[in-house]
């Protein structure tokens, strides 16, 4: 697979004239559950509940890794599932999401949407609705202990059945106004298309969802399209593949839709084969809009502040520039317009502070 082009970045700034990028307030649009877990917490809860964990991520962690083809996929979510395991009790999903909020807090982020497949625990909780109780209710605890706001965001998996998809939209939406903001779809691309999901997103869309699916990774334009025509997306996780159709990535800026760009989740998964390559600063430049993401933190090694040094190091932003990206992830959030509102002003505010020096 041939990775995305990128305009030649400009020299970065002076590391004399860069503010802190964990100071900077901004919204994180592209979390997994699972994947947001700390390291530390994976192999402490591994060692008590009795689950080997693989050298990948014990050891050698973050794990090599490498999705661009079938078996480097399976591979992939076979350290997923792994990790998924050690999460066994109500309190152990509370506790992911209460140092995730504090990790987020602590990268700058005022805001956390977090995608979660509540089928991937419905049989260690009860079904799927209690699943998503427990989720929501883990959310609202940790907004209250970190002062993070979290939305949640109901996922179907690509894998399944496009039934199961209108099931879990069905669900999310008598969440919506509860905590529940958005429905996706994840996993990998090259099993389920777009439109097959087309009625699902339709329930969710009519019940006040956002449309969050991901497209554009693993593969081009195409499945941005279908995300566009399809499944009427307001954000797409990833779409970096979009810049492969110059007319696609015109419409993706036309209407608006944002971007969440995952750099090192690229890098990690072989979709850009150096953080330079992922075409960051040529999608802002085109004019989409883009929300910065850590997708996997667990496996890929890196949080949210990272993208943002990695905009910086690898592309040239100024800090004007990444005042404008937290701008834009913050106007693509879900957040309430108070919440949006005091973001944006401190954004302002990060700009006004004295770059260190």
């Amino acid at each position: 697979m041939e990775a995305p082009t990128t305009s030649p970045a400009p020299t970065p700034p002076s590391a004399s004239a860069r503010r802190d990028l964990t100071a900077l307030p901004k919204a994180h649009l592209h979390l997994h559950f699972t994947g947001s877990m700390r390291h530390s917490t994976l192999v402490e809860l591994a060692k008590e509940r009795g689950v080997h964990l693989p050298d990948a991520l014990v050891e050698d962690w973050p794990p090599r890794l490498r999705a661009t083809d079938e078996r480097g996929w399976f591979r992939f979510q076979r350290l997923y599932d792994i990790a998924r395991s050690v999460l066994q009790t109500p309190e152990d999903m509370r506790r992911l999401l209460r140092e995730t909020a504090e990790d987020e807090a602590a990268e700058g982020s005022g805001w956390l949407e977090i995608q979660v497949d509540p089928s991937g625990y419905a049989s260690k909780f009860g079904g799927l609705t209690p699943t998503v109780e427990l989720v929501l209710d883990a959310a609202r605890a940790a907004e209250e202990a970190t002062g993070v706001g979290i939305g949640v965001v109901v996922a179907a998996n690509r894998t399944r059945h496009p039934l199961d998809a209108k099931t879990l939209a069905r669900l999310a939406v008598r969440y919506a106004g509860r905590g529940v903001v958005g429905f996706g779809l994840s996993n990998d691309e090259r099993r389920g298309r777009a439109y097959d999901f087309e009625g699902a997103f339709r329930i969710a869309r009519r019940g006040g969802l956002l449309s969050v699916p991901h497209g554009g990774e693993l593969l081009g334009p195409a499945s941005v399209r279908e995300c566009l025509d399809n499944l009427e997306a307001d954000r797409i996780g990833h779409g970096v593949r979009a810049v492969e159709d110059p007319r696609l990535l015109e419409r993706v800026v036309e209407r608006g839709v944002t971007l969440e760009v995952c750099p090192a989740s690229n890098v990690s998964l072989g979709v850009a084969p150096t953080a330079a390559r992922v075409p960051v600063r040529t999608l802002f430049e085109a004019g989409a809009r883009i929300a910065l993401g850590a997708d996997d933190p667990l496996l890929f090694g890196s949080r949210l502040a990272r993208q943002y040094e990695l905009a910086r190091t690898e592309h040239g932003f100024t800090d004007e520039e990444l005042a404008e990206l937290a701008r834009q992830s913050i106007r693509g959030s879900s957040a309430p317009e108070g919440t949006r509102r005091r973001l944006l002003a401190d954004v302002d505010a990060w700009l006004g502070t004295p770059a260190a020096g």
